[in-house]
């Protein structure tokens, strides 16, 4: 499977918006603590993940692009499992459960995308914008190590840690990963500084997970930060933007702590996302994965996509 998945000068590969603010703010769904994966546990919460994934997946099939599924799965780690009285024998069932409706997804959409591309999503044991308690490297790997054994079991073909905000921790998940011999990638969060939550620049941070890991991460990328936040980073360049290999923006410019202090959705501007992806992947043609996080939607993917697209055509 390793073939299929993204890499520096092959395919497209998108993936899908802001599941969580999708599922909050246009349809109305309960999510406590931001969890999705609690819709596992019924029938129609199952059908709901698969509506939202369709959406997207149909814009891959539109702009002949792979596609990246990640499983709804951000929080289905044991101390949030606590908090939402899910036990970790029903927590493992559901791990797999979410990989296990991707392989479905995957199945019924083969003919019209490909390659389609099975990733374990795991988000930070704390809160994804603040990095106070920070794990040893070996505190993380046993903490994130039930849920990478669960995907791993449950056939997927890679995972993926979203919004990670430091090194540590994302550490302790590639080690866990590369123990099960599974590709992971990394997904740091940044501040409107481009800097992660620690202060650390993500050169740095991705130098040093790389030193820690023998490189195991596939590629890293950007996730929950507007594209002002980060161009200037990417700009200053430096080998590490190589490592680069995805980003899953937000729709909005607002910091962190004025997103999680908003009672609204900023949705910001879809087609002006589209264009700022195109402007960065015309700086920086080996990022493969476009994807979106807080306030983005099948719109913002669509334009980004579109964009995207366009560019890659008039350039090959």
């Amino acid at each position: 499977m390793t073939k299929m998945l993204p890499r520096a000068n092959g395919p497209l590969f998108l993936t899908d918006g802001g599941l969580e603010t999708t599922l909050i703010f246009h349809e109305g769904v309960d999510l406590p603590h931001f969890a999705a994966f609690v819709l596992l546990q019924t029938e129609d919460g199952r059908r709901s993940l698969e509506a939202y994934f369709e959406r997207y997946l149909e814009i891959a099939a539109r702009d002949r692009t792979g596609f990246v599924l990640e499983s709804p799965t951000w929080r289905a780690s044991p101390d949030w499992a606590d908090r939402l009285g899910v036990s970790p024998a029903e927590l493992d069932a559901l791990n797999r459960a979410s990989i296990d409706m991707l392989h479905a997804l995957r199945g019924r959409w083969s003919a019209k995308v490909s390659p389609i591309v099975v990733s374990g999503c795991l988000g930070p044991r704390g809160d994804g914008y603040d990095p106070r308690a920070i794990m040893t490297v070996a505190e993380a790997q046993a903490y994130h190590d039930g849920q990478v054994s669960g995907f791993a079991d449950a056939g997927a073909d890679m995972v993926s840690a979203i919004t990670m905000t430091n090194v540590p921790e994302a550490v302790g998940i590639a080690r866990a990963a590369r123990a099960r011999h599974l590709p992971c990638v990394i997904s740091f969060t940044v501040e409107t500084d481009g800097r992660l939550p620690t202060g650390q620049p993500p050169g740095e941070a991705i130098a040093a997970v790389d030193a820690a890991t023998a490189s195991w991460p596939r590629y890293y990328m950007i996730n929950c930060a507007h594209p002002s936040h980060f161009e200037d980073v990417l700009a200053r360049g430096g080998s590490w933007l190589q490592r680069i290999g995805g980003l899953r923006a937000n729709a909005s410019q607002r910091s962190h702590q004025e997103l999680n202090d908003s009672p609204d959705l900023d949705d910001g501007d879809p087609e002006a996302l589209g264009r700022e992806h195109a402007e960065l992947l015309a700086r920086h043609p080996h990022i493969r994965v476009f994807g979106g996080c807080c306030g983005t939607d099948d719109r913002h993917v669509a334009c980004i996509s579109r964009a995207c697209r366009a560019l890659a055509e008039a350039v090959a």
